[in-house]
């Protein structure tokens, strides 16, 4: 698939310009940039939703694409499962065929006819067992139950899901139809931790191109190796993962930095010799060829890329809390008769920086919100330590937003004594500056109102974070700039994240909320995902819903030393198949960060054989040629080892 010199246009306000992009075979292509660059906007016109104002879309014939965008239209009148079965590509025309071949077959007396309805009717009846062999129900299900469903859900109408569940029901039919080409925008909203991670594993097993956006890192860096970014100049592509993207960009601007100023120079020699020989004969036509040196100068110059300014976040210093910050105790509570939580006891200790997990409704968010004093318990206490002071992100921080109020009169109420060029300075940190100040905040974008709510935190700064899904409506730089922010913070943080890049940098303790209770891991939320194992083999097996500990619980022995051997056995072969994955993907890495290196090599030993003036110095035109020559075989070697141990990567399979 190709787009070719797109144009689009909304207003005075110009998306592309004459963007290209290749998507290949088997890709696996992030799309990045910072919020309002055309990210989604690109995705619908490659899934043909939208038409630019100018340039191609051209698709190989027969390729199916499938999309999944932001927001999902009308769910329908089905069923869950069934309405996943049914986006099974080709089969509803397969079976509307067979159905009139049947009836044309009945009413029909001659011979001739009959038996060529009768071969018809054997060629469709064989492509649709082949359709149900490719697309069966127990497939169906089993993606259903990685994306948090549970069998009682099968049955139940779509519409009675709620948007968020509707937006997996999506990705599940999505996925279910094995498109050759994938488009995913921002796959990861709306799943919980556990979905997060089976959708990971699920996408290694993809044979098909995947085109993504994603705020989160870790999830980019996982699923992808190629990147395009969406920069003023236009679309740039990248080979390799995020942070190989990143390293390659920081080494294309320096090197063009380097450039600039050899050419800084060079020009200022040349212009002090026009300068000094200009009114002598005798160095006239020296002088005239320093001129036209300098004119070539000015036609070649090439200038630093504009870059969008990242946001700045730096917490100042927090008072320091008494030790617990935060104790629970007896907690009960419930939206109906049925308690949600009974008899919860918790501590958080000071410098806690605790990742709230678990399945979707098991009372994440609610358990934050009683900790914030956004909810009321119907039994129990929830104490602060002397000093503890709370902030609270709301996920649906926008609700908290009071329209008719500009955005620095949004901030400024959060610390009314503070000097408005305070308040300004830190709006500027979170990019808004000038006019956009007085922007009304009911006008703004969900990542800019994520913005506002954030710089909110900032101009009152508490000792302790409470924050729901932060880095949603973030774009992937501006969720790493928060993340590296409140690794420095020295407060103590409870959040709830389905971005694994923020969480896994993020925690020292996690919570697994599930049926009422609430079960404590010591360290990091890689630490966890260590702990539960293979949580897509646990969910397939289990064929349930429940929380990530409970379904791996179902496929552990009752015997507690059965379980002891069990589980050291097991955390073995992960640790024996992290270490040998882990020295692959960093091979793969060094491999992909020398191919980047030798192919801008090998372009610039290109441009320079093209040069005439190369070809007019011979020992310049075959040190280059040489140099040439030893790139393109490293590079080739380069690429067959790339090749080898992506092959052996793939080949190891799952712990």
């Amino acid at each position: 698939m190709n787009a070719d010199d797109l144009h689009l246009h909304y207003g005075p306000r110009t998306i592309f310009d004459g963007a290209t992009l290749a998507v290949e075979p088997r890709d696996r292509l992030g799309v990045v940039g910072p919020n309002g660059t055309g990210k989604s906007t690109l995705l619908k016109i490659l899934a043909g939703q939208l038409t630019p104002d100018g340039g191609q879309i051209t698709r190989a014939k027969g390729i199916r694409v499938g999309y999944l965008a932001q927001e999902h239209g009308d769910p329908g009148e089905g069923r869950l499962l069934e309405s996943v079965l049914a986006t099974a590509p080709g089969k509803d025309q397969v079976e509307a065929r067979l159905h009139e071949v049947e009836a044309e077959l009945h009413g029909t007396h001659d011979e001739e006819e009959q038996l060529a309805l009768a071969q018809e009717l054997a060629d469709l009846t064989a492509r649709l067992t082949a359709l149900e062999e490719d697309f069966a129900p127990h497939r169906a299900q089993r993606i259903l139950v990685g994306l948090g469903f549970s069998q009682d859900d099968f049955q139940r109408p779509v519409k009675e899901f709620s948007g968020g569940w509707r937006m997996r029901a999506a990705l599940a039919a999505l996925l279910f139809q094995q498109p050759d080409v994938l488009l995913l925008d921002e796959p990861t909203n709306h799943l919980d931790m556990p979905s997060v991670h089976w959708l990971s594993g699920f996408l290694k097993t993809v044979r098909h191109a995947v085109v993504l956006t994603c705020h989160d890192k870790g999830f980019l860096n996982a699923h992808v190796t190629r990147v395009a970014s969406l920069e003023l100049e236009g679309v740039r592509t990248f080979r390799g993962n995020y942070d190989a993207y990143l390293e390659q960009r920081e080494l294309d601007l320096e090197h063009l930095e380097r450039r600039i100023e050899k050419e800084a120079q060079r020009k200022k020699e040349l212009e002090a010799f026009v300068e000094r020989f200009k009114a002598k004969a005798s160095k006239a036509r020296q002088a005239q060829s320093k001129a036209k040196a300098i004119e070539r100068l000015e036609a070649d110059r090439v200038d630093i890329p504009q870059v969008r300014r990242p946001m700045r976040i730096e917490f100042p210093p927090c008072e320091r809390a008494a030790d617990p910050v935060i104790r629970v105790e007896g907690l009960r509570f419930g939206y109906t008769q049925v308690p949600l939580f009974e008899g919860l006891d918790l501590t958080v200790r000071r410098g806690d920086r605790i990742a709230i997990v678990g399945a979707n409704g098991m009372g994440k968010t609610t358990l934050l919100r009683l900790i914030g004093g956004e909810l009321t318990p119907d039994a129990g206490s929830i104490k602060l330590g002397r000093n503890a002071a709370m902030s609270y992100f709301a996920q649906h921080h926008a609700e908290d937003l009071v329209a008719g109020r500009s955005v620095l009169q949004e901030v400024w109420a959060a610390q009314p004594d503070m000097a408005q060029t305070r308040v300004r300075s830190i709006l500027g940190s979170f990019l808004f500056s000038g006019d956009d100040v007085e922007k009304p905040v009911e006008v703004l974008s969900g990542g800019e109102k994520a913005r506002v709510a954030l710089a909110r935190i900032l101009a009152a700064p508490k000792n302790v974070l409470l924050m729901d899904e932060p880095t949603n409506h973030l774009d992937t730089e501006s969720a790493d700039k928060l993340t590296e922010s409140l690794e420095a913070y020295d407060g103590t943080i409870l959040f709830v994240s389905h971005n694994l890049d923020f969480a896994r940098r993020l925690s020292t303790l996690v919570w697994d909320v599930s049926r009422g209770k609430v079960e404590t891991y010591p360290g990091s939320l890689g630490d966890y995902l260590d702990h539960l194992g293979q949580l897509e083999v646990s969910l397939e097996a289990s064929l349930g819903g429940g929380g990530a500990a409970a379904a791996v619980a179902e496929v552990v022995p009752d015997d507690k030393a059965a379980r002891m051997a069990a589980r050291q056995e097991k955390k073995a072969k992960e640790a024996e198949h992290r270490k040998t994955l882990g020295r692959l993907t960093r091979e793969i890495e060094a491999l992909e960060a020398q191919i980047a290196r030798l192919e801008a090599e090998q372009a610039e030993l290109e441009a320079t054989l093209a040069d005439p003036a190369t070809h007019a110095d011979s020992e310049r035109s075959r040190k280059a040629s040489l140099r040439y020559e030893k790139v393109k075989a490293a590079l080739e070697a380069a690429m067959e080892s790339w090749t080898e141990k992506e092959a052996e990567r793939e080949g190891l399979g799952p712990a």
